[in-house]
């Protein structure tokens, strides 16, 4: 097959990786001989620059088709982005993921600094460990947090911490995106002691593997839901697919019932119980 390039969400032009959208598709659930078919689709309709957004919309319409759990499973990283535009879901969803890991977390929290007061994401708490974490979120993948984002909140956290707090806890400062973080960003964090977490940043610990741990699932990967359904449920306060289900208020608001509400029921029920 002659070599196609196509073109990241960043621009940049890079080699289309055939191992790389099957392993993709693996680790989403779907069987090998499905996940070879659907490459072998892809593979057919490539042209030269071709964006990976129109790969991924063609992969996912053909998983979806053949195996509709795993196709749900394979939309998350678009899903995560889905939880927007201001960002505010994403950080409930965090909340979430982090409560699973262990943590008591609270949201939008002002904390006192030596200059100024300081309105913080999310400060989560376990055993000794007090964590202060900024949350940056993008609605487009391409997106990234770079340098001035890492050098600002690395500000904020000084004088943060400039403050003795009497718990004798130790203190920590997590920058955390659903995106990547640049070179640079990366470097100063490292650096400073500044926590980078993002979609696949670190190796260990990314948001990814967070995310496959607490086996949560946003709603947004509901492909049962349309996008206004889903911002209805934003509105109230749901973020989490699980929790989908439990508010028959909004289900009945919206008019889901008969084989629409069946149909969604079968979705929430395979993606929470698959983990």
């Amino acid at each position: 097959m002659k070599e196609v390039f196509i073109t990241k969400a960043t621009g940049q032009k890079e080699a289309f990786d055939a191992k790389k959208l099957t392993e993709s598709l693996m680790r989403s659930g779907a069987s090998e001989p499905v996940a070879r078919e659907v490459l072998k689709m892809v593979e057919k309709s490539l042209v030269q620059e071709m964006s990976t957004s129109e790969i991924y919309h063609q992969a996912f319409s053909l998983l979806h088709k053949k195996e509709r759990l795993a196709a749900m499973r394979y939309s998350l990283p678009k899903a995560i982005a889905e939880l927007g535009p201001s960002g505010f879901p994403f950080e409930q969803f965090l909340q979430e993921v982090l409560k699973a890991e262990g943590y008591a977390v609270k949201r939008d929290v002002t904390v006192m600094g030596a200059c100024v007061e300081h309105e913080v994401d999310l400060v989560a708490t376990k055993d000794d460990r007090r964590v202060y974490i900024e949350v940056k979120f993008h609605n487009e993948r391409g997106i990234k947090s770079d340098l001035k984002v890492a050098l600002y909140i690395a500000a904020r956290f000084e004088d943060i911490a400039k403050v003795e707090k009497k718990d004798g806890k130790k203190e920590e400062i997590w920058l955390m995106t659903n995106t990547k973080f640049s070179h640079s960003a990366i470097a100063y964090g490292l650096c400073k002691g500044l926590a980078l977490i993002g979609w696949d940043y670190p190796s260990e610990g990314s948001l990814r593997n967070l995310i496959e741990r607490s086996g949560l699932h946003p709603l947004t990967c509901l492909s049962s839901l349309t996008n206004a359904q889903k911002k209805v449920f934003f509105e109230n306060g749901v973020v989490l697919c699980k929790d989908v289900l439990l508010r028959t208020d909004i289900l009945q608001s919206l008019g889901i019932a008969g084989s629409k509400l069946d149909t969604l029921k079968e979705d929430v029920n395979a993606l929470c119980c698959s983990v």
